[in-house]
């Protein structure tokens, strides 16, 4: 009757065990979490679009040499088939446009040479791209890009 106990008591120990979630799991979803990408296509007077895709690493509480991101941008049918662009570099946080005090921006700086980007959060899901001035441009709803 102990063995069968003994072994009853085991398998609810491993079974225990194995719902836990292990310190490599645990920070595989903080990183998840901490991750966001981004993607939209814009307007291009030239082509189809420009595909763009943002992933942002970091929290705006992060520590800003742990805010990094990756931006590609990819034109549709461009007749001078120009070269994909790719960037890596930090993003900050600032507070503010001229109609929007609060609004949250964020200034992504790519390592190197590269145009910095400015999208102000216009919810969780989404970003808009602004001008350096922080102000929206005219067409705003064609410059967002979704949370993926």
């Amino acid at each position: 009757m102990q063995l069968k106990s003994l072994l009853a008591g085991s398998a609810m120990l491993a079974l225990l065990a194995g719902c836990a979630s292990s310190p490599m799991e645990q920070q595989q979803e903080e990183a998840a979490a901490a991750q966001a990408t981004y993607q939209g296509s814009l307007p291009c007077r030239n082509c189809d679009g420009i595909d763009l895709d943002v992933t942002m690493v970091g929290e705006d509480t992060s520590a800003a040499e742990e805010r990094t991101f990756t931006l590609n941008a990819s034109y549709r049918n461009h007749p001078q088939t120009p070269p994909d662009e790719n960037y890596a570099g930090n993003w900050e946080v600032l507070t503010g446009t001229p109609s929007d005090p609060d609004a949250t921006v964020y200034e992504l700086t790519p390592d190197g040479d590269g145009q910095i980007y400015y999208f102000m959060r216009i919810d969780q899901g989404t970003l808009e791209l602004i001008d350096p001035e922080r102000r929206r441009f005219e067409n705003g709803e064609m410059l967002q890009l979704k949370r993926q």
